[in-house]
């Protein structure tokens, strides 16, 4: 194959993603919906918190009210601390694609998540909350087939990316990151800060094509998760 035609099929091969919605205002919830008193706008983030007074007693989620996501690109910068604004101890969230609301009450959701946390093991992998858990460890290409029920499929490891602690470095802890998710059918991507953490393929029935949108605020210790820049690109 000639270069220039290389370059075209490869081009081709890309998803086009030619609408971009922002998500966030940087000044108000408008948009988003969640339980009060846990989510706000503090220096022009969108910010949840939980305080030692005021815990959550199960994961709960600030759900995107404005329509679903099916195929997309979703890019957004995030910081995340625990209860001193260390960086060292609990701190954990996420955000949720092709999700659904499970119980509306508390803003609950189940679907995939891309994960982030204060920790060093689990930023960028793929989860699946309310469902089958972790469906692809940081740095790993996955294909996920039909298993012996729904709730437990077969997961293959089909490639690496680049190392769990070398995508670990390049994340800075307490401090801004970016983080990109692309999901086009079956097709999965995690990127931090240009790094891709996972690629999954998920053939299997129950894999979500749409859904909602939302941010976790984890259960456990106190905690502080911002978010910025939440830009929606889809086709």
């Amino acid at each position: 194959m000639k270069p220039q035609h290389l370059i075209l099929a490869l081009c081709l091969a890309l998803p086009v993603f030619a609408k971009d919605t922002v998500l966030f205002d940087g000044k108000t919830l408008k948009g988003w919906e969640g339980q009060p008193g846990f989510w706000s706008v503090k220096d022009g983030c969108l910010t949840g918190q939980t305080t030692a007074e005021h815990p959550v007693q199960e994961n709960t989620f600030l759900i995107w009210k404005d329509g679903e996501v099916k195929d997309f690109q979703l890019t957004f910068r995030y910081r995340i601390v625990d209860k001193d604004g260390a960086t060292n101890g609990f701190g954990n969230s996420g955000v949720q694609y092709r999700s659904k609301v499970v119980k509306p009450e508390y803003s609950v959701v189940a679907g995939y998540q891309a994960d982030m946390e204060v920790g060093k093991s689990y930023s960028g992998i793929l989860y699946e909350e309310k469902g089958r858990g972790i469906l692809a460890q940081r740095g790993q290409k996955v294909v996920i087939t039909e298993g012996d029920a729904p709730d437990k499929p077969k997961i293959d490891v089909t490639g690496a990316l680049e190392k769990s602690e070398d995508i670990q470095a390049a994340i800075k802890p307490g401090d801004w990151n970016e983080y990109k998710i692309v999901a086009v059918g079956g097709h999965l991507e995690h990127y931090i800060n240009g790094h891709k953490t996972v690629d999954v393929t998920d053939k299997t029935a129950i894999g979500a094509k749409s859904g909602v949108l939302a941010l976790q605020l984890h259960a456990g210790d106190p905690m502080m998760v911002q978010y910025k820049d939440i830009v929606l690109k889809t086709k």
